[in-house]
């Protein structure tokens, strides 16, 4: 499997999206400066995104994205496939057609990259983004932790 950068992104965007959509509607350049992508190329996958159905965009002033509908219903999955990135793991890309060696026939270890691409599949489809959202929220109550720990013991030393 070769996932690219506009799957690898997409499913970041997505994430900044829910993690930061209960301040009202996201804009894209907001996103893009937390992310270090580039504008353009985020609208170009909003737009993939909101044509799939996974975020609503509101126009005007004050304007941005929302999800579509909740994290628990967003498989990565479901990202991943709504701007166009392919999970397959084979040189031919499942097309018999077009196997590894030509005339439709298989590389040696062709069954072990579609065996592989299958369980990338599951493995994607088994986490939402709701479920991402929470282990960066459980991240940062981490980080969070040591510091008000630390400004506490500051703060008795006084």
């Amino acid at each position: 499997m070769k996932l690219t950068t506009k799957g690898r992104y997409a499913v970041t965007a997505m994430l900044d999206l829910a993690l930061h959509q209960y301040d009202g509607v996201v804009t894209v350049a907001d996103i893009a400066q937390r992310q270090q992508i580039s504008v353009a190329y985020l609208e170009q996958l909003f737009g993939r995104l909101r044509r799939h159905g996974l975020v609503d965009s509101v126009r005007g002033p004050g304007g941005g994205y929302r999800l579509a509908m909740p994290g628990a219903e967003i498989p990565l999955t479901r990202i991943v496939a709504a701007v166009n990135e392919s999970i397959h793991t084979t040189q031919c890309g499942g097309d018999p057609a077009l196997c590894c060696k030509g005339d439709g026939q298989q590389c040696l270890t062709h069954d072990v990259w579609e065996e592989l691409g299958q369980r990338i599949a599951q493995f994607l489809d088994s986490i939402t983004l709701a479920q991402l959202v929470e282990e960066q929220h459980r991240k940062e109550a981490a980080q969070a932790a040591p510091v008000k720990m630390a400004q506490t013991v500051l703060r008795s030393a006084h």
